[in-house]
């Protein structure tokens, strides 16, 4: 990376961390009338969070998330011509900075492993509690990868199998880099990783961005298996 875009990135983190006491605001990108109106008053009506945006297909969600730069987005998968998982591989291009929660009916190991793979944060079912949605969502802005426990143990499952058919040569972490993933793993926020390493939320985050570079993933799940499922095929 550039030093000017690392700049830029360290500049975007320190802005955010500024304004952790403002709403969280959320984008909604759903086909159904019913689950998108359903979505949209919890978020309304909740204390803390924002509705910035709706959108009703993958298409519409493209031209108008850049513009509206949401903090979080709640995306469904399967949507028209342009399914949630496409949409996601476009944004994350085209804004890097917002995070995108997966929110369907599937739990379908193929999808959920495609979805994180292109670069969603956050993967949860439709029928999931309004508290534990917005609980999934605060998760998801302070640095967590919220994610059922039925989905993540597809998930795991799902990365075995692909470690298993296909090893792929990665940088080796540093033993902070190291440190700081087996508390990611564990569940841990930034600001308890910073507070037990005694080292700032700003540093904790620079080294999850060195992490997920060096592993070539988008979220700690991701790197934990591609970080130690390598470490024990190398052996």
């Amino acid at each position: 990376m550039l030093a000017y875009e690392f700049e830029i990135w360290q500049a975007y983190q320190k802005e955010k961390m500024n304004e952790l006491n403002r709403d969280i605001k959320v984008c909604i990108v759903e086909d159904n009338q019913f689950i998108k109106l359903a979505l949209e008053q919890i978020i309304v009506n909740a204390e803390g969070y924002s509705m910035v945006g709706s959108y009703e297909s993958g298409e519409l969600a493209v031209e108008g998330i850049p513009q509206i730069r949401p903090d979080v987005v709640l995306m469904d998968i399967n949507m028209g011509k342009m399914n949630g998982i496409e949409a996601v591989r476009i944004l994350k291009e085209k804004c890097p900075e917002v995070l995108f929660m997966m929110c369907t009916v599937y739990e379908d190991p193929e999808k959920i492993f495609e979805a994180l793979s292109v670069g969603a944060n956050g993967y949860i079912l439709k029928k999931t509690r309004p508290a534990d949605l917005l609980a999934a969502l605060k998760d998801l802005y302070l640095g967590g990868a919220p994610m059922s426990s039925q989905i993540a143990s597809k998930v795991v499952a799902s990365f075995r199998k692909k470690e298993e058919a296909k090893v792929e040569k990665i940088e080796n972490l540093s033993a902070r880099e190291s440190e700081i993933l087996e508390h990611l793993v564990k569940g841990n926020l930034y600001k308890e990783i910073a507070a037990k390493l005694e080292i700032s939320q700003e540093t904790v985050r620079k080294h999850v961005y060195h992490i997920y570079k060096k592993l070539h993933v988008n979220n700690r799940v991701e790197a934990f298996h591609r970080y130690y499922g390598n470490s024990r095929m190398a052996d």
